[in-house]
């Protein structure tokens, strides 16, 4: 059997986003690959009679979000196809053959895309200026249209960039498709064109649009003076037949694609979050009733928060509400009636990671990944009985290589049991000894687990000779609320003492090499990497990946310093030595470990001035250092940067930590080429052998 590597990105298919037709009979979903270097998204559909998936959209551009007509006539989706600019447009394929049909050119691309529950219109969203509203430019534009790049970039919102761009004055604002209008003529440059409508107007961002019934959107916008200020948001009811929106109720948190759903009698329900504290607390799902004026919060029950990236939706009966949470490893599908008149059920989930779903009237269709597998797509009744696999996206690929399999390990510190896994190398031998790479999680408030984006990371450094480590300590999601606020003003202290708490249980173990100890994580991870070699010089080597390293720099350069409001319960004015204090850099001068720093240039969720600061910081003090920074990348880097990027990213972890490693007859990084031994370096020769 082969061993996993890094540059097995490549060979790695993706999938995502299922869409069960309205018969129940086939899945429409997303299939990402790296084929031949460039980034690619095709759709796939599979029926659930067992037959191999069909591919249904061309391999040009990236396509997403494909949606069924509620007949099962058409299947919108949104594509770049044909888009020098990577203007993402939407296009209808009827389902009984024959092409796709491009029926917009808006100069924002689109967005957050739903039928209307009669099919006669599409509703989505796209982000613009004031000049291209004006203009009617996010109604119809020339393809040829170029926008002017702002010089000099004028700046006057509090929060003006996320994600890898820079907003320049764009807006979110809420559209619909008249798809008759669209189909009957050419495809429209007209900025008179009657088949795209705008439901929002001016200098504020709509979100989370949804049909209730087929004359009813429902969406959401930031409320009071301070917009960027704010955690509120009002809810809006905006009726096509007049042409009027009315608030009808606020919530708290942060809304984005998804946070709304709605039913055809005025049942909203939407995402809420306690104000007080509210990073630290559990989001739940709240239901507001239009014709009654009452809200309830079925979730409630639930000792869950409504994880990161989860989803929810209404059952096609719209009295259940189904919802995933986060729950001790795995990721579950829940259900619960929408009037809050019966606890939650668990549907399905337990001990796998449900990533996406879809609600059919006697299916679920779902992405399931597991240790043994990246990511398929699946279904099960809506009783969660039965689960079927439909698809085996990587089965050549898996079936040539050896997968390690996962040890679950429980551990105990200051009263909290707090879960964690350790992963061999394929090839074990419990008489030999192997180092130890710990691997800590972002967020702070999310959970690993098993299988999900990090898999192919950690079955590649247990094919390289590494034993992996990794838990979810206190803050984590997934065990509840009391769990996750353990550590309120204390990122650092808290978080740690429960990871290494988790190490010294595994360093128990005759196979694992106790002196042989490394440590690596992204964002928050990146973070308690740094704040680990600042407290301990017990690891042989450290990988800082995107993290934040100062907290008062973080807090005026990221767009979400919300995040430090409320954990710390500080801003930099109010507590600037304490916020001080619990920074990576301010303990910079205790480093010993070799720790190597690694940034994407674009990434304004944390911006690279901290990491700046810490290099800057370990290379004053002698330690051993060196910064790594791939342009164009964002936050995302490890779950979706560019290919190359992806895998150049895991190497340089690999290669630093061998350098460092008895175990391994290789020179540091630091006394090689510097791009020796890696997919893009000088020496391929040495590229994949024990001693690159």
């Amino acid at each position: 059997m082969n061993r996993i590597e890094a540059a097995d990105y490549h060979d790695i298919a993706r999938v995502a986003d299922p869409q069960l037709s309205p018969n129940d009979e086939r899945v429409a979903f997303v299939r990402r690959a790296s084929e031949d270097g460039d980034d690619e998204a095709t759709i796939f559909v599979v029926p659930l009679g067992g037959d191999e998936p069909t591919q249904y959209t061309a391999s040009e551009g990236v396509d997403s979000h494909p949606r069924w007509h509620p007949d099962g006539d058409w299947l919108a989706f949104v594509s770049t196809r044909g888009e020098d600019d990577d203007r993402q447009q939407l296009h209808l394929l009827p389902t009984d053959g024959g092409e796709a049909r491009r029926v917009t050119s808006v100069v924002g691309g689109i967005g957050d895309l739903a039928w209307n529950p009669d099919g006669s219109r599409l509703l989505f969203t796209q982000a613009v200026t004031a000049d291209d509203r004006n203009a009617g430019r996010d109604r119809a534009v020339d393809p040829d249209f170029e926008p002017e790049q702002p010089d000099p970039r004028v700046i006057d919102r509090m929060i003006y960039r996320a994600d890898t761009e820079y907003f320049d004055g764009r807006r979110s604002h809420v559209y619909v498709l008249d798809v008759a209008s669209a189909l009957d003529g050419d495809l429209a440059t007209d900025p008179e064109n009657a088949a795209v409508t705008r439901l929002t107007e001016g200098d504020a961002d709509y979100v989370a649009p949804a049909w209730g019934d087929s004359e009813t959107v429902y969406y959401a916008s930031k409320a009071g003076d301070r917009p960027d200020d704010s955690i509120t948001y009002d809810l809006y009811a905006h009726d096509l037949a007049s042409g009027t929106a009315e608030p009808f109720t606020q919530t708290t948190g942060g809304l984005g694609p998804g946070s709304i759903d709605a039913t055809a009698d005025d049942r909203v329900a939407y995402l809420y979050t306690p104000e007080e504290k509210f990073t630290l607390r559990q989001t739940e799902i709240a239901v507001y009733d239009r014709e009654r004026g009452e809200e309830v919060i079925p979730t409630e029950p639930l000792d869950r928060t409504f994880g990161y990236k989860g989803s929810f939706e209404w059952g096609p009966d719209e009295e259940l509400l189904y919802f995933t949470t986060p729950d001790e490893g795995s990721t579950v599908v829940h259900s619960v009636p929408g009037d809050a008149s019966d606890e939650p059920t668990t549907v399905y989930g337990d001990g796998v990671i449900v990533e996406d779903f879809s609600v059919g009237r006697n299916a679920i269709a779902y992405v399931q990944s597991e240790w043994d597998h990246p990511g398929d797509v699946f279904v099960t009744t809506r009783g969660g009985n039965e689960a079927t696999r439909l698809t085996r996206i990587n089965a050549d690929y898996l079936n040539e290589r050896a997968v390690a399999q996962p040890e679950e390990v429980w551990f105990e510190r200051d009263g909290a049991e707090i879960q964690g896994w350790l992963l061999r190398p394929p090839e074990f031998d419990p008489d030999e000894q192997y180092p130890l790479v710990v691997e800590i999680h972002g967020g702070p408030h999310v959970q690993w687990s098993t299988a999900g984006t990090m898999w192919h990371e950690f079955q590649t450094l247990a094919a390289r000779g590494y034993v992996v480590f990794w838990c979810n300590p206190r803050g984590s999601t997934g065990y509840g609320e009391d769990h996750a606020m353990a550590i309120e003003r204390d990122w650092g202290d808290a978080t740690l003492a429960d990871v290494l708490a988790g190490v010294d249980a595994v360093c128990e173990r005759d196979y694992v090499d106790a002196d042989e100890q490394f440590v690596t994580g992204g964002s928050f991870g990146g973070f308690m990497t740094a704040w680990a070699v600042t407290q301990t010089d017990r690891f042989r080597g450290a990988v800082a990946q995107r993290g934040v390293y100062d907290l008062t720099g973080f807090y005026g350069s990221t767009d979400a310093f919300k995040l430090v409001e409320g954990d710390f319960g500080a801003t930099p004015w109010e507590e600037p030595q304490f916020l001080w204090e619990r920074s990576p850099v301010a303990h910079v001068p205790q480093v010993e470990t070799p720790t190597l720093v690694v940034h994407s240039d674009r990434d304004y969720r944390t911006p690279a001035n901290t990491a700046e600061l810490f290099y800057l910081g370990l290379k004053k003090h002698d330690v051993e250092t060196r910064m790594v920074r791939y342009p164009r990348e964002g936050h995302e880097l490890s779950r979706s940067g560019e290919p190359a990027h992806v895998v150049d990213r895991i190497e340089r972890i690999v290669r630093w930590f061998d350098g460092y490693s008895d175990y391994r007859d290789v020179p540091p990084a630091l006394e090689r080429d510097r791009d020796a031994g890696l997919s893009n370096g000088s020496d391929d020769e040495d590229r994949g052998d024990d001693d690159s």
